[in-house]
């Protein structure tokens, strides 16, 4: 989170295997240079910052540049390019220059309220692993929203795990009676989401292909080009993709209409991946310069999905399709898309972000740690709405230390994931190596318990989402935001977080770990959740204290007096949470 003494490269990129966690970043380079990228490497950059000072700036354009801020007393930016041009804010409060900063370049719409409404279950393997599953998450009473079953256009095997088949229509061996399994959750008040990104990939090998949209896009020529004048094809670990050219006004009308497609098969949302990838040397149908415009590229990708929703939303409109369900009432079916690659403006575009792809770990630049710093920086550069996947997503087999997924670390990230704006599972790029929520029945159970945690804050999350649309103030926010002059609040970086101004949450981190030090800034009393505990810090300085969180309770906090945090802990008790609270063990 802080910055001084860095400098900081603002270039929209691969974030990296590790990004300077070992032994896995060096293992990483030894297979291509610098893929284990570092500190610096990230899908979602921004030329934008806040001080401790309030003093506040931002570029305009997306140009690569180069934050310097190794120097006591100033900052300097180097830019590769002709011209630069940017803005100097004014603001007493992080809060009220965030608000002009987004009021500048766009806020993030309010998300529907069913993706809000219960967890979102990432899963793959075809249409009868959904139905065991789901049939699963039923008798642990588990709320969803949706389930998100990215492999819906077919598994591949590669060098990195199990991939996906970059074709996107739906793979009907994978998934037989595939609009039969979308109607019957949807009847259920569960909704459909799937996959894509802006590459496709030559399918000549795989078997139960209705179309081949890479040679569609290929004889129009929709793809980025190379200088011979041909398609670019780029790698992904061990297959070559062309990338569509969303400089080319003809390639965005083709994709909506793949979207379209999509979505008639009663699909309500999806990923949309990549995104940071546009090479360097490509050659444009605008003639624009490529180094610029792999800045741009996110952006233009969030576009082309966002006029897609906002066209779809138009048609339903004109006539209006609302579904009756047992439980839910009256469900509004407006789409989302949630994407990983950003630039400054891309928010004014996105429904929704996820961090990309972190390690099942515990370390600290590139596994669960990391997921909170990204949620906590992004948030304070217009990236309202945000999430990670539960339990990390990239799992390598390291001679001597391999990383997969533990049962511990699965279920610390779920405690940590259920209070952010969106609770989604992935099985990751290896699923057999990771443990997933439906391993057994302690994750099963951990799971419905946190997917209840999370419905229980589900109507001041909705309240949030309204305030980031109409403030741009993130759901989840670094204690800067409320507490800017408190020296210990500026050191955090990782350790604590608040959702809104009235929640309090200090996650499990750490290997074997059953307690936290938890800080509280002077002048608010805490009460913890579990055992009614009230903590007052003096007003004239903030206390720390170690709080006892084994599995199952983690370190959460509502203000006294609050009708938050009272409303909160009755909808736990509500929905069944159970709240009695276990003794004290030795912590490890």
């Amino acid at each position: 989170m802080d910055m001084k003494g860095k400098r900081v490269p603002i270039l929209v990129q691969e974030q990296g295997l590790g990004r300077g966690d070992q032994p896995i970043t060096a293992a990483a380079n030894l297979v291509a240079y610098r893929s284990g990228g570092d500190w610096s490497t990230t899908y979602a950059p921004s030329p934008f910052y806040i001080t401790s000072s309030m003093k506040c700036l931002y570029l305009e354009g997306h140009d690569h540049s180069v934050f310097d801020l190794t120097m006591y007393n100033r900052v300097q930016i180097q830019i590769y390019g002709t011209s630069m041009q940017g803005r100097i804010l004014h603001g007493c409060s992080p809060t009220e220059l965030i608000e002009q900063y987004t009021g500048t370049i766009g806020r993030m719409p309010e998300l529907p309220k069913w993706i809000l409404s219960g967890a979102v279950v990432g899963m793959q393997g075809g249409t009868e692993s959904v139905k065991h599953v789901w049939g699963q998450l039923k008798k642990y009473n588990v709320p969803i929203s949706a389930f998100w079953l990215q492999d819906w256009v077919g598994q591949r095997k590669t060098s990195i795990g199990s991939q996906l088949w970059w074709n996107w229509e739906v793979d009907t061996i994978h998934y037989p009676g595939w609009r039969q399994l979308v109607e019957e959750l949807h009847s259920n008040g569960i909704l459909t989401m799937t996959y894509c990104n802006p590459c496709l990939v030559p399918t000549n090998e795989k078997e139960n292909t209705k179309r081949n949209l890479f040679e569609e896009a290929n004889k129009l020529g929709l793809f980025v080009q190379n200088k011979y004048g041909s398609t670019y094809m780029i790698s992904n670990t061990t297959f070559n993709v062309g990338m569509l050219d969303l400089t080319n006004p003809a390639a965005r009308s083709w994709f909506k209409g793949i979207l379209h497609e999509m979505v008639n098969t009663g699909v309500k949302g999806w990923m949309a991946d990549f995104g940071e990838g546009l090479p360097l040397d490509a050659c444009l149908f605008s003639g624009e310069d490529p180094i610029s415009a792999h800045n741009r590229y996110p952006s233009l990708w969030a576009e082309v999905n966002r006029e897609f929703v906002e066209e779809w939303k138009a048609k339903q409109q004109r006539n209006p399709r609302k579904v009756e369900t047992e439980k839910e009432g009256l469900v509004e079916e407006q789409l989302v898309f949630f994407m990983r690659a950003g630039f400054r403006d891309t928010p004014k575009w996105a429904t929704l972000f996820w961090e990309g792809d972190q390690m099942t770990s515990w370390q600290r630049n590139d596994g669960i740690k990391s997921a909170i710093v990204g949620l906590l920086s992004s948030g304070l550069s217009g990236f309202t709405l945000n999430h990670s996947d539960i339990g990390g997503y990239c799992a390598v087999d390291l001679p001597f230390s391999p990383y997969r997924r533990s049962e511990e670390l699965l279920l610390r990230w779920m405690e940590m994931n259920s209070f952010t704006t969106i609770f989604r599972t992935h099985e990751g790029n290896s699923p057999s190596a990771n443990k997933q929520f439906y391993s057994n029945d302690r994750t099963l159970s951990h799971f419905a318990r946190f997917a209840k945690v999370y419905k229980a804050w589900e109507f001041f999350r909705i309240q949030l989402v309204k305030e980031a649309a109409s403030k741009g103030l993130p759901v989840v926010r670094h204690l800067f935001l409320h507490y800017p002059h408190d020296k210990h609040v500026q050191k955090l970086t990782f350790q604590q977080f608040l959702v809104g101004s009235e929640v309090l949450v200090v996650p499990v981190v750490d290997k074997g770990r059953n307690q936290v030090k938890a800080y509280f800034p002077a002048g608010e009393d805490w009460q913890h959740i579990w055992t009614g505990r009230i903590f007052s810090p003096p007003m004239s300085s903030g206390m720390e204290a170690w709080i006892y969180a084994p599995l199952g309770y983690p370190a959460v906090f509502v203000k006294v007096g609050s009708l938050i945090g009272t409303t909160f802990m009755q909808n736990l008790l509500d929905l069944g949470v159970s709240t009695r609270f276990p003794p004290p063990a030795e912590d490890n």
